[in-house]
């Protein structure tokens, strides 16, 4: 059988998952983080039950394992100076272990890009065009395409005979409807700068959405689902026909619901009052919006959900941090089941919707009205596909915990 790597660099981090394809069993998985330091940590987990990396904060430099003393893993910290040498030890490291006994057997490689734009409504061969498109679109995602980039061009030079895919984030979005994906702004700067809603997660909420048809036993198409991503960075998505109707994630991972630094949606006229005031540059006030904001701006405490769960009781910066966070989310929600006419399925997923039990139930509480009910012991559990709604609710709660990595490898599997 084929081996298939699907790959998520990172400007300073590379995480990885090495699949036997079509099995889609997981043979190794892990990541090479703080790349360009002299103190960059490598963990490789491998062996017969390999358990997925657990990403809580979608953040670079936070990245657990789950343990439950299964299988092997390979932990090392050592200067790598950057992602062409990260991937080179990787790749030297799985054959020193016995992962793979020669780099040939990797036939294909699937790597995530954040940003698409327009020209790509799926995954796609990697060719010097290709990559010259994604190049050109980093204005669009800053922190991650030229990082999504610089990883296919070192893995292309040290296996050059495996098939190259890229895969969109904001791809399975392409099917949203002008009325939806467009900004009451002039005509013209859509035209001329691509300026419309792209959203994000979407390989994510792809997955979740299928695994959501096949839970219920129905056909995708006939289905209306409301799908969460919600960890570090949070996106919510409309999905209608198989189709994204809609998402909170605008032109950029910026807009839509409060996140774990980032603001979400704010008033352009409130950032620009407050840069005047404040006398910030342009970066600057990017920056606050994109770092300082969200759960840690709110709280003033940290950007992780788990520590806000841990002190609201007695902090009152914390208490209402999560009260945003949760009253954002059941706004988009009430705003899709509208423009769907209606919902089928909510389905929670990522770092906080696979992991906080209070979270997840302070949102179906909300939902009640909708003929949603929560399961109290059901809803009990992390990390497991699980539905949480009780027998007699009329719509579905699911927890589905994510696999981009396997949706990656499909794609690449596909293009074959």
């Amino acid at each position: 059988m084929a081996k298939t790597m699907a790959v998520n660099a990172g400007s300073s981090s590379l995480k990885f998952q090495l699949l036997e394809m079509p099995a889609e069993q997981v043979i190794a998985q892990g990541v090479i983080e703080r790349i360009g330091m002299d103190d960059a940590i490598v963990t490789i987990k491998y062996g017969s039950e390999v358990e997925r990396l657990i990403d809580d904060s979608e953040d670079e430099e936070h990245i657990t394992l789950s343990k439950n003393g299964k299988g092997k893993k390979y932990e090392n910290v050592l200067a790598i100076k950057d992602h062409q040498q990260a991937i080179n030890f990787m790749l030297q490291k799985l054959t020193d272990l016995g992962i793979i006994q020669d780099f040939n057997e990797i036939t294909g490689v699937g790597h995530r890009v954040v940003a698409g734009g327009e020209w790509f409504n799926h995954s796609v061969v990697v060719n010097d065009s290709v990559l010259d498109k994604i190049d050109r679109l980093a204005d669009y995602a800053p922190l991650h395409n030229p990082a999504n980039a610089m990883g296919i061009r070192a893995f292309q030079k040290l296996l050059p005979d495996a098939l190259s895919v890229a895969v969109f984030d904001t791809s399975f979005h392409q099917s949203m409807p002008e009325e939806n994906y467009l900004y009451s702004l002039p005509y013209e700067y859509y035209t001329r700068y691509g300026a419309r809603k792209y959203g994000a997660h979407g390989t994510s909420h792809r997955y979740v959405a299928m695994r959501a048809a096949e839970i219920l036993g129905k056909d995708l198409k006939s289905l209306k689902l409301i799908t969460l991503h919600l960890g570090a960075g949070a996106s919510i998505t409309a999905i209608k026909d198989g189709k994204s109707l809609d998402t909170s994630m605008g032109f950029s991972p910026l807009a839509g619901v409060t996140m774990a630094t980032r603001s979400g949606d704010v008033d352009p006229s409130l950032v620009y009052y407050i840069q005047e005031r404040e006398g910030l540059s342009n970066d600057d006030m990017l920056n606050i919006l994109n770092k300082k904001s969200g759960l840690l701006g709110l709280s003033t405490i940290s950007s992780d959900m788990r520590d806000l769960l841990d002190v609201q009781d007695t902090n009152d910066h914390a208490r209402l941090a999560v009260n945003i966070f949760i009253n954002r989310i059941i706004k988009y929600i009430g705003q899709y089941i509208a423009e769907m006419g209606g919902v089928d399925a909510i389905v929670f997923t990522a770092g906080i919707g696979e992991n906080s039990i209070p979270v997840r139930q302070a949102i179906i509480d909300k939902l009640e009205y909708f003929d949603v009910s929560l399961d109290v012991e059901a809803n009990k559990i992390r990390g497991k596909e699980v539905e949480i709604s009780t027998k007699s609710s009329r719509v579905k709660a699911l927890l589905i915990p994510t696999n981009e990595e396997l949706m990656i490898a499909r794609d690449v599997e596909s293009l074959k």
